[in-house]
């Protein structure tokens, strides 16, 4: 059976009349087009046409020919919340060649690359996002007018409340076969976070990108906004995308970082898995302009601390064992969690930067040092000094600027005809920052009309 026969067939067992051919631009914004299932034929071999411009950054200008999208057979997902309709990612193309601006190529190009070194990378992620109403004066409140503790995280009262939407989307991830294992009221009002298993990167990354669109889907449907920005409150601690990382062997399946659980750092991890610590360390200042690539985000990280009492968001590139001060935490020998990125992180270009930085630091047998135990949102700046500890870059211009400076990010996220994508990534991100640092603010108003 072909793969188009194999998809209608599924598609008429399922009472799948549309299919949404999927991509996503630089920023993650999805973009599709809704194909009935009478054209499958033609999605399935010409793929779906995009005017790429009109997409969002993707690299080209109105004169440049049509991106087609094609469909991957393998990430058909019938939608429960709306069941006449399935999603299908698609891998962009430009005249017949993989298009290197579109980020799922750049993510497959470098899986496709790690598979040369007979290796997969694995991940879950722990997506948080909020649930908001936009007032009459354009200010936000929390979907739920009770939800006002200074405490809010685990509260079941709070939990009881949003129940009908947090069942939805329980039901809705195991009908998709994700299998959905948690649903918790996160540390902010009006804050939550739903979990699923783990997979390889590329069906991590689509199941976020449908996930994102579920969750905005329902919030709409009961009058709400949700939102993944990383600081929708200024008073509030911020969206993060915590994401789970490991490798396995590609043709055994087994697991590569548990170690021999006697190694000197204590943590059990392997070589394999410190040297891939270290390079994720190491490249830390340039790497968090693609895991936090929003002038928000840095309002997330290394600022005081939100009612609740922490930000939960790393300052530092450090590591340790179960601590969540790190940029870095170690729950378990199998996996390592990068705490780093935030609720705006393209998915495909979150794991590809990651797996390039890791890679980087196994290629050159970088050592992470010791692990750290104290809590880096505390321990004086001297001390986080003295240890040698890089801080985070405190804008996303400053980040830009460290990523357009890094060779291994230029080399992972791969080459454009004009480049490496890397910079078009960075001019897009310094342009970004200074379209919002132009704007008069109402806080700069309030401190300076009438100080001088």
């Amino acid at each position: 059976m072909s793969a188009t026969e194999d998809i209608r067939a599924r598609a008429a067992d399922d009472g799948v009349e549309f299919i949404y051919a999927m991509f996503v631009e630089m920023h993650g914004k999805p973009c599709a087009k809704l194909v009935p299932i009478s054209a499958l034929d033609g999605l399935m071999e010409d793929g779906a046409g995009f005017a790429g411009f009109a997409a969002g950054p993707m690299g080209q200008v109105p004169s440049d020919p049509d991106i087609l999208a094609i469909p991957d057979p393998s990430s058909y997902t019938q939608l429960p919340w709306q069941p006449n309709v399935a999603a299908m990612q698609c891998d962009p193309t430009v005249e017949g060649e993989l298009w290197p601006y579109a980020p799922r190529v750049i993510l497959r190009q470098a899986l496709d690359q790690l598979a040369e070194r007979n290796m997969v990378l694995k991940s879950g992620v722990e997506a948080e996002y909020s649930l908001v109403v936009r007032n009459e004066d354009g200010s936000l409140s929390v979907a739920d007018e009770r939800d006002t503790d200074t405490l809010p995280c685990y509260d079941a009262r709070s939990l009881t409340r949003m129940l009908p939407h947090l069942v939805e989307v329980s039901k809705n991830l195991d009908a998709m076969g994700w299998g959905n294992y948690a649903n918790d009221h996160e540390d902010a009002n009006g804050q939550y976070e739903q979990n699923w298993q783990f997979a390889d990167a590329m069906t991590t990354a689509d199941r976020l990108v449908v996930f994102r669109l579920m969750i905005h889907t329902l919030a709409q449907r009961q009058g709400w906004h949700a939102t993944f920005m990383p600081k929708p409150f200024s008073n509030k601690a911020g969206n993060g995308l915590h994401a789970h990382l490991s490798l396995w062997s590609a043709d055994t399946d087994e697991p590569l970082f548990p170690g021999s659980g006697d190694d000197a750092k204590g943590l059990g991890l392997s070589d394999l898995a410190y040297q891939f610590t270290a390079g994720l360390v190491a490249h830390a200042p340039a790497l968090v302009a693609v895991t936090n690539p929003t002038v928000n985000s840095y309002k997330r990280m290394g600022v005081g601390a939100p009612t609740s009492g922490a930000t939960w968001a790393p300052a530092y590139a450090a590591y340790g064992g179960n601590n969540r001060t790190h940029m870095i935490r170690v729950p378990e020998p199998d996996r390592i969690e990068v705490r780093l990125p935030d609720g705006s992180a393209n998915p495909y270009l979150m794991y590809a930067a990651m797996l390039a930085c890791g890679l980087d630091g196994v290629d050159n047998a970088m050592d992470p040092g010791e692990p750290n135990s104290d809590n880096l949102f505390t321990l004086p700046q001297e001390e986080i000094e003295a240890r040698g500890i890089k801080k985070m870059p405190p804008t996303l211009l400053h980040a830009a600027e460290n990523l357009a400076a890094d060779e291994c990010l230029a080399t992972g996220l791969g080459m454009t005809a004009d480049g490496p994508y890397r910079d078009y990534f960075a001019k897009v991100k310094s342009d970004e920052f200074m379209a919002h640092h132009h704007q008069v603010t109402p806080g700069e108003v309030d401190q300076y009309l009438t100080l001088f």
